[in-house]
């Protein structure tokens, strides 16, 4: 399955997408010995990019041309995440949305079955822009005194 975007750090650490629909979300992840920390669990770092990155497909579920990106995000580690080459899962939902903001929540599961992590999310939708030396960045409009979000 596809993200609908090419993300470098999401294909190097090796998740895959497993549902992307209807507010829904689930991702698949083997964490590989580089992504362990000196207790030979899963570093909290990977976890946290893992349920971020759920959460972004969540949201972008329910509308697949926009983009994402992370507001705020809150996550609670509840178990070690094993780092014995098993397979962890993130599900995401998109808990509400207003026209330019998402509110999420993801939760990692070990191979068990065992909840390891839960995190909440916001994330702002944004229009996807052309990226290259050739793009325009249209991320840097002029600054206005007056916000009309």
């Amino acid at each position: 399955m596809n993200f609908g975007a090419e993300i470098p750090f999401v294909h190097h650490l090796g998740f895959t997408l497993e549902l992307f629909e209807g507010g829904e979300s689930v991702l698949a992840y083997t964490p590989r010995p580089e992504h362990l920390n000196s207790f030979s669990v899963t570093h909290g770092g990977a976890v946290m990019t893992l349920m971020d990155v759920t959460m972004a497909t969540a949201a972008r579920s329910v509308q697949k041309d926009m983009g994402v990106v992370t507001i705020e995000m809150k996550t609670s580690f509840m178990r070690p995440a094993p780092g014995d080459g098993s397979k962890l899962t993130g599900k995401g939902r998109l808990m509400h949305r207003t026209a330019t903001m998402a509110f999420t929540e993801a939760t990692l599961y070990d191979d068990k079955g065992r909840a390891c992590a839960h995190a909440t999310g916001t994330f702002k939708y944004v229009k996807r822009l052309p990226t290259g030396p050739g793009a325009v960045n249209g991320l840097n409009p002029p600054v206005s005194p007056i916000s009309t979000d």
